[in-house]
């Protein structure tokens, strides 16, 4: 290797010349002159950063920068200078000759410095500063070369030549593209028409295979734009690195596609620890839902009983447990989620958290009160009941609502915490082993002997089919009114469903029976007696039944 002299010793050298060969490692030294210590000079540079010098997109190598001169800055001059160089013909890249100083070591042609390095930017590479003046020396005369000859007119022919090929077979690719779409489109839309056929109902199939192709045509659009975008890049990549002038965005446009890659695939391997605990604790949670599921189920069933423990509940201690396995297995994967340490994710827990909490008062509300109500035992699923206004039967009993089916066929839906603030009335609980008590009242006057009213009340009863013999019916004289005397027939009967035929069929063994023996019933009451008791004579009662229809033929 020939060293050279210092250009301020050339005798073709001015002082302006001299500044221009220097500047950059005149202000690399400033630091080592303001601190008074060398050591701190490489301690500084090893920690500051660094930029790429590139020319027509291919990296030469890397240097530092201080902050009175950013890295960023240093590299750009660089690059200028060299292409300065290599745009003139004149000057052959074999020229460059590398001057050594005690504390930096250039690189230069003729009278102009193109670049100096100290030992702060050897220890990018590792090595002293005298073995790495050779390596750059070489790179920079290849970046000449190669900076002249791909601006030649032959190959910015042959480079268009390229790019003009690359866009004619992409617009064939395109249409070509659209018709092998078009047909496999066809193909499939008809396979599936006809695999659509075994189904009986012509609706049915036209419902399914607009359905199915509906999304198969979503698929096979995605993939084609997919197709589309893809290639378009690629063109564009290609036609790019083609020309010098465009080298450099080629690098950076495939960059944009690379670098989310990278990033994602390096979350991914940083992640892949965290994901396997998150799996084995899934798979923990799973199994452990579905064991305590079949243990539920079993004494809902009857097959496991637990003293104390009642059948109905086992459903919903059911759901209770798992919401909180669910919730533990969430407190512990937490941490192991991705992001889950970042502001953004903790702002929108928060918010989450926040709007849950405002929005759900009611629900939770509404659950709790379920819970209550099914450990109380208030009522079941098929009960006769009367909660508030509503009566009429339970069909179904969620955690946020019950609901019960009128004796008019109408569905009621009750919320749960409303339920828990107001009184159950139950007709089902008592029915099976103690009876239901049907009761009526009826007023009969005072002319008329109580126990013969007794006595007649409870023959009605007797009449009545649902009923039940035992225990037996029984009377109570409720009050002794201005008018009438108020009797109350109490009867028992076990299906409380029928509770409403029941009524109607006692009361009707009750008129009958009446109008039967000739007592009068004082409802409504009156001031005055009538010349004769008011009942239906035994040849009318059934002067208007002649029609099997019931509907009063003649």
């Amino acid at each position: 290797m020939r060293k050279t002299r210092h250009p301020a010793s050339s005798s073709g050298i001015g002082p302006r010349r001299f500044a221009e060969a220097t500047l950059c490692t005149a202000v690399l030294l400033l630091t080592p002159l303001a601190l008074g210590q060398s050591g701190n000079l490489e301690r500084e540079s090893e920690s500051s950063p660094t930029a790429a010098v590139t020319v027509d997109g291919t990296t030469l190598f890397r240097v530092r920068g201080i902050e009175a001169y950013p890295a960023e800055q240093r590299a750009r001059v660089i690059r200028e200078r060299i292409e300065q160089v290599a745009a003139d013909p004149s000057v052959s890249a074999n020229s460059l000759q590398i001057g050594e100083r005690e504390e930096y070591t250039t690189i230069s042609v003729g009278d102009k410095v193109l670049m100096a390095v100290t030992e702060a930017d050897a220890t990018l590479e590792g090595v002293d500063r005298r073995s790495l003046m050779p390596v750059y020396r070489a790179r920079i005369a290849e970046a000449i070369d190669k900076y002249r000859g791909s601006r030649t007119a032959s190959n910015l022919f042959r480079s268009a030549l390229y790019s003009a090929a690359s866009i004619l077979a992409f617009v064939i690719a395109l249409f070509a593209g659209n018709l092998l779409y078009r047909r496999a489109a066809r193909g499939i839309e008809n396979s599936l028409r006809q695999k659509m056929m075994i189904l009986d109902s012509r609706w049915l199939r036209t419902l399914h295979a607009e359905r199915l192709w509906s999304t198969v045509g979503g698929m096979l659009r995605a993939f084609r734009a997919a197709a589309f975008v893809a290639m378009g890049f690629f063109l564009a990549e290609f036609v790019l690195s083609q020309f010098p002038w465009t080298k450099g965005s080629s690098k950076a446009l495939l960059s944009i596609l690379l670098s989310p890659l990278r990033t994602m695939g390096n979350a991914f391997v940083d992640f892949l620890p965290g994901l396997i605990f998150l799996l084995v604790l899934i798979a923990i949670v799973r199994y452990l839902l579905k064991l305590l599921r079949l243990i539920f189920e079993a004494i809902e069933n009857r097959v496991i009983s637990f003293s104390g423990f009642e059948p109905e509940w086992a459903k919903a201690t059911y759901h209770l447990a798992r919401v909180l396995i669910i919730a533990f297995a969430a407190i512990v994967a937490y941490p192991y989620l991705p992001g889950s340490r970042s502001d953004a994710f903790k702002g929108i827990s928060l918010f989450l958290g926040l709007i849950f909490s405002l929005s759900s008062s009611s629900a939770i509300a509404n659950a709790i009160a379920g819970y209550t109500l099914t450990y109380r035992r208030a009522y079941r699923v098929g009960d006769r009941v009367k909660i508030g206004e509503a009566y009429g039967d339970v069909t179904e009993f969620r955690m946020q609502a019950t609901y019960i089916r009128s004796l008019k066929n109408e569905e009621i839906v009750i919320p749960n915490s409303e339920i828990l603030k107001s009184h159950v009335i139950n007709y089902s609980t008592m029915a099976k082993q103690h009876g239901l008590i049907l009761h009526t009242d009826v007023g009969i006057g005072y002319d008329t002997p109580w126990r013969q009213v007794e006595a007649m009340l409870l023959e009605a009863a007797q009449r009545t089919h649902g009923l039940l013999r035992e225990p037996s019916p029984f009377v109570r004289q409720k009050s002794l009114g201005d008018f009438a005397i108020t009797y109350e027939i109490n009867a028992y009967c076990d299906q409380p469903q029928a509770s409403s035929a029941l009524y109607s069929a006692l009361h009707r063994n009750i008129l009958d029976i009446f109008n039967e023996y000739g007592v009068q019933i004082m409802t409504p009451a009156y001031v005055a007696d009538p010349a004769g008791p008011k009942v239906v004579a035994r040849e009318q009662q059934f002067g208007h039944a002649v029609g099997s229809d019931g509907l009063g033929g003649t």
